[in-house]
């Protein structure tokens, strides 16, 4: 397995007003490894996925996919490679279907095609029916939607899922089917790697091979 980093961060700091959330992060994410980020409520976990997303900026510090800083990178090339999945997800307007083939007609995704047959595996891996491809989006239920959004994020094939309490509205069983698929999706190449948070400790061991742990600020 490469040894080299797939995601790391060096001495990340993040102030929010005067108040200094969290400092001296430091983190490397190998291909194949499962990270749980684990702190009390107010540590900033959800901040510091949003950060290695590439969706936040910190105060000091730098974040690397590849060996490269956020810098060297377009931000579509790094959100392509690091999918960020929130806890509410919000789904455009449309169907299942439109949905989770929307992406692919963004120029980063170009030289990739909507698989309807992978979209039917997946939906199949979490005990969702094909039919479920024709729901209104804006007629599913929290879980559904977070559901959808793995989904569209395992199709666009990254390197790297943050999961951000990405079962917190699923129902427990499909949360045992998301568990397995994303550890199947995991060992189905040498280069991904995956970072949870979770409300639920139990799960955090389960799913995590490596800790990294916040404390809340002072």
């Amino acid at each position: 397995m490469n040894a080299n980093p797939l995601l790391s961060a060096e001495q990340l700091r993040c102030t929010v007003g005067a108040r200094t959330l969290w400092r001296d992060v430091n983190v490397a994410i190998r291909p194949g490894e499962r990270w749980a980020v684990r702190g009390p409520s107010g540590s900033g976990k959800t901040l510091l996925l949003r950060t290695l997303a590439g969706l936040a900026p910190c105060q000091g510090g730098a974040v690397y996919l590849d060996g490269k800083p956020f810098s060297a990178w377009s931000p579509p090339a790094w959100r392509a490679r690091v999918a960020y999945l929130p806890q509410s997800a919000v789904l455009p307007e449309g169907t299942v279907e439109t949905t989770l083939a929307a992406p692919f007609a963004f120029k980063v995704h170009r030289g990739r095609k909507f698989s309807l047959e992978a979209a039917r595996h997946y939906l199949g891996a979490v005990a969702l029916d094909p039919a479920f491809l024709e729901q209104d989006t804006q007629n599913l239920s929290g879980g559904e939607a977070q559901l959808v959004a793995l989904i569209r994020a395992l199709l666009l094939q990254p390197g790297m899922l943050l999961l951000d309490e990405a079962t917190a509205s699923v129902d427990p069983a499909r949360t045992t089917h998301v568990e397995d698929l994303i550890d199947t999706w995991l060992g189905e190449s040498r280069d991904r790697a995956c970072v949870w948070t979770s409300h639920d400790p139990a799960q955090l061991e389960r799913v995590s091979t490596q800790s990294l742990q916040l404390e809340r600020p002072a």
